[in-house]
């Protein structure tokens, strides 16, 4: 103990005691280093364990894209364009106010002229022949007839003028104001469309010699519109079926004028142009 106290040695002891006081100080920096370590170790471990101990996120799925087939361009029930006659695209049992079935009625006949048209192709007369976007419906149809007060009627040429092997085409535009759907003819002898020249004669008019009876019973829904589209070849007519005139039309500035039963019309001009 007495060496402990005063130390013995060739040097001085406060050269001793200054050893000691730096060992014992190196001693105590590593025991704190000790600490230090075991306590940043132990509360990584525990934040760690805390973290892995707890519940995890749930994932969250995003679906991926829904593949899809190719859109639908055409209506069921399309129609053919021909010069022979025209399927109705509309479906349904006339008069039940179902547009677009499976079914269509086909026109019979048309005069010399081809349209593109849905129903109504047994309705063309000599030289036209007739379309529509309405669904036809059969003559014994218990559809309603429509007033003259419930349609209101727009003649229209598609183009202000044609040029030379150009078919003008016509359309008649019906809309039904009333709120019931009814029925009515568009066909040549009822809606009658008549083409005049500058000078005021008749170059054609649908009523001459229409094929078959003649009568389109075209279904106009309640508050909405209907198109009747006919075409002109530019072959003029004669009355009761006598032999027109040879050769087309010739160029120039024309009318055409459409009478429907109680129903006032307002004629549209055309143009046809010069070879």
């Amino acid at each position: 103990m007495g060496s402990l106290r005063n130390p013995i040695g060739p040097l001085p002891s406060s050269i001793y005691w200054r050893r000691r006081a730096v060992a014992l100080s190196l001693v105590a920096l590593l025991l704190l280093l000790v600490v230090w370590a075991l306590t940043t170790g132990g509360g990584g471990g525990d934040k760690d364990d805390g973290a892995n101990g707890g519940p995890s996120p749930a994932t969250s799925i995003t679906p991926g894209p829904t593949s899809s087939g190719p859109a639908i361009s055409e209506q069921p029930g399309g129609r053919d364009t021909g010069g022979t006659g025209e399927s109705n695209g509309g479906g349904g049992t006339g008069g039940t106010g179902a547009d677009g079935g499976a079914g269509g009625d086909g026109g019979a006949g048309t005069g010399g002229g081809g349209a593109a048209g849905g129903a109504g192709g047994a309705g063309g007369a000599g030289g036209a022949a007739g379309g529509s976007t309405g669904q036809q419906v059969p003559a014994g149809s218990t559809l309603p007839n429509c007033t003259p007060g419930a349609l209101k009627l727009t003649l229209r040429s598609l183009k202000v003028s044609y040029e030379p092997g150009e078919k003008p085409t016509f359309q008649l535009v019906a809309s039904n104001s009333s709120s019931a759907t009814c029925k009515a003819d568009f066909g040549p002898r009822a809606a009658v469309l008549t083409v005049t020249d500058n000078g005021d004669d008749e170059v054609w008019s649908s009523k001459d010699c229409p094929p078959g009876a003649g009568s389109v019973l075209l279904r106009v829904p309640a508050g909405q519109t209907i198109t009747y589209t006919v075409q002109w070849d530019r072959r003029q007519s004669e009355p009761q079926c006598a032999t027109p005139r040879p050769g087309a039309a010739p160029a120039g500035t024309y009318l055409v004028e459409a009478k429907f039963p109680g129903v006032t019309v307002l004629p549209a001009s055309f143009r046809l142009e010069k070879d």
